[in-house]
């Protein structure tokens, strides 16, 4: 397999990444989510990360991902299913990762239709836990399992500041 070309998503993409997450994420939900228009929006915001894997030049996958201050929140990934388990989704991921982590998050977070066992064992995979599950989360009808994975604490892990002002000069 040639290994995928990830590489940021431009407006040219919008429309294939739409009909993806329609045909791949949001089928069997009411509407259609992320349509066009959604994803165009979102490749503006300056806090939404959009990625795809291209090979040979064909969009074989995408993510998108929002950022915050201390977390990523991973809105959708998908695969065509012709490609799946060849380590794209891997590839996406560990590249919204490493941007997390450069960015300094302290965790990427994700929902996942309950009813998805393949996915479930594919984050745990990626060292993802399991934290609750979500009821209605999907279009008030279907429940969702939200995940999390901790890139760094929170909690500054020396808490040996000893500071002596002596000299009140300072």
């Amino acid at each position: 397999m040639v290994a995928p070309l990830i590489r940021l998503a431009r407006d040219s993409d919008a429309h294939c990444i739409a009909v993806m997450s329609r045909c791949l994420i949001e089928v069997g939900l009411r509407g259609w989510s992320w349509d066009p228009a959604r994803v165009k929006r979102a490749m503006r915001h300056r806090e939404v990360c959009i990625v795809v894997a291209e090979i040979n030049h064909r969009i074989e996958g995408f993510a998108i991902a929002e950022f915050g201050d201390t977390r990523m929140h991973l809105s959708l990934l998908a695969v065509n299913a012709a490609q799946q388990r060849q380590g794209i989704g891997r590839s996406l991921v560990a590249w919204l990762e490493q941007s997390a982590r450069t960015a300094g998050m302290a965790e990427i977070q994700l929902e996942l239709r309950a009813n998805n066992p393949g996915g479930r064992f594919f984050y745990e995979a990626l060292g993802f836990e399991f934290v609750r599950a979500v009821p209605g989360y999907y279009s008030g009808i279907e429940t969702a399992l939200r995940m999390q994975k901790t890139l760094r604490s929170t909690i500054f892990e020396k808490a040996e500041f000893n500071f002596s002002f002596k000299n009140k000069h300072l």
